[in-house]
């Protein structure tokens, strides 16, 4: 595989500033081919892996190094080009400070765009979990929230929405690729493969802790605007209002409900994404992943993220019916109003949910492998079996 090249790609100044400085031009590029660096993307090493490795660590400029990780991203839509003297020409390199600058903007873009579309359905999810006597159904609700508040009643919170899920894909997904890269470069390759589902639930789960820290804010008041009428209609009325009743604790007291809901809930849209866009290329496509094409791939993309969302929601969902009554009364506790809410009342409102967050997965994965096309990232095929692996497999 021949070196990527840096190339102009379309993105503001500011960001082409940033990859000038963080993703050096290498002084010899074209020195850096297949010949002396072996590429660890392409999981097909010959028997002589170990040699290979070894003599590749003293010939290979540093900087291109972020290049040769093993990879266990099942979310790849680049094309293969096995050609002599073809490759797929990339605007930084897999692993550098870059790619995961740029990742963090694909989660930016993926979570608050998705987050904040579905504003409605979360109105009235959120409403059938703290007042479910008022608010017995998803059209229902729909119905009630636009005989009394006017169409844009739904919309209620969309700001806070947009800010917090913003913030929160910044983390999420930038952070998953730099955890899930960390923890395969100490596992290795071979145990990286074997343990690849652990691994991305560890990525992941690391990941949403900090997301969560900056997703907290934002959520206190967009609970608190959509779900308890007549307190504030925008972020500018509520943020001040909720600082002067209970301080800084009133947008950080949910961060424990939140951790609750959105890290097992991130664990699985992670991992079982991977896998079943893993499994979709091994037993559904009809032809190798390298061979489908862009779209073809995206659209597997699609259906993995739906299918993960819906497991998603599953795990997620008591948690976050316990965090949208927490943040909606004063002085509550976790505990307490799991307690008062019961068995039945922390499963209210599923089927929105969902509905909700297997549509929102779906298109936050769409998004965020259409932003690495159209940002030219690395992003290679579903994971194989290391050839030094196969080899102590087969002498068994």
């Amino acid at each position: 595989m021949e070196a990527p090249r840096h190339g102009a790609f379309p993105i503001p100044k500011l960001l082409s500033n940033l990859w000038s400085v963080l993703c050096p031009t290498f002084e010899n590029p074209e020195e850096i081919t297949n010949e002396n660096c072996l590429p660890h993307l392409q999981h097909n090493a010959s028997s002589n892996y170990g040699e290979m490795e070894a003599e590749a660590s003293m010939k290979c400029h540093p900087a291109s190094l972020h290049r040769h990780r093993f990879n266990l991203s099942a979310a790849s839509t680049s094309k293969q080009k096995h050609s002599v003297g073809q490759h797929e020409e990339y605007s930084c390199e897999y692993g550098s400070p870059m790619y995961l600058i740029l990742c963090s903007l694909g989660g930016v873009v993926s979570c608050g765009v998705t987050h904040t579309a579905v504003v409605p359905l979360d109105v009235v999810k959120c409403r059938m979990q703290v007042d479910p006597k008022r608010y017995r159904g998803l059209v229902q609700g729909i119905n009630l929230t636009v005989q009394e508040e006017g169409a844009r009643g739904l919309v209620k919170g969309w700001a806070p929405t947009a800010i917090g899920y913003s913030m929160q894909g910044l983390g999420k997904f930038g952070l998953y690729e730099f955890f899930k890269i960390r923890y395969s470069d100490l596992l290795g390759p071979e145990q990286a493969y074997l343990w690849r589902t652990s691994l991305y639930l560890a990525a992941s789960a690391s990941a949403e802790f900090f997301a969560d820290i900056a997703l907290a804010p934002m959520e206190a008041v967009k609970v608190r605007i959509q779900t308890q009428q007549g307190y504030a209609n925008t972020l500018r009325e509520a943020v001040p209002k909720m600082y002067f009743e209970e301080g800084l604790w009133a947008f950080y007291k949910g961060v424990s409900p939140l951790w609750m809901r959105q890290i097992p809930y991130t664990m699985m849209k992670f991992a079982c994404f991977e896998r079943t866009v893993e499994a979709l290329y091994k037993y559904v496509m009809p032809k190798p992943q390298h061979k489908c094409s862009k779209m073809e791939q995206l659209g597997v993309t699609f259906v993995g993220g739906y299918i993960a969302g819906i497991f998603c929601a599953i795990v997620s969902h008591p948690a976050d019916s316990v965090v949208s009554v927490l943040n909606k009364e004063k002085g509550s506790t976790a505990i307490g109003v799991l307690k008062r809410l019961g068995m039945y009342g922390i499963w209210k409102g599923l089927f929105t949910r969902i509905l909700m967050i297997g549509t929102l997965t779906a298109l936050q994965w769409f998004i965020y492998d259409s932003v690495k096309v159209y940002l030219r990232l690395p992003r290679p095929p579903p994971p194989e079996m290391p050839a030094s692996l196969k080899k102590k497999l087969s002498h068994k």
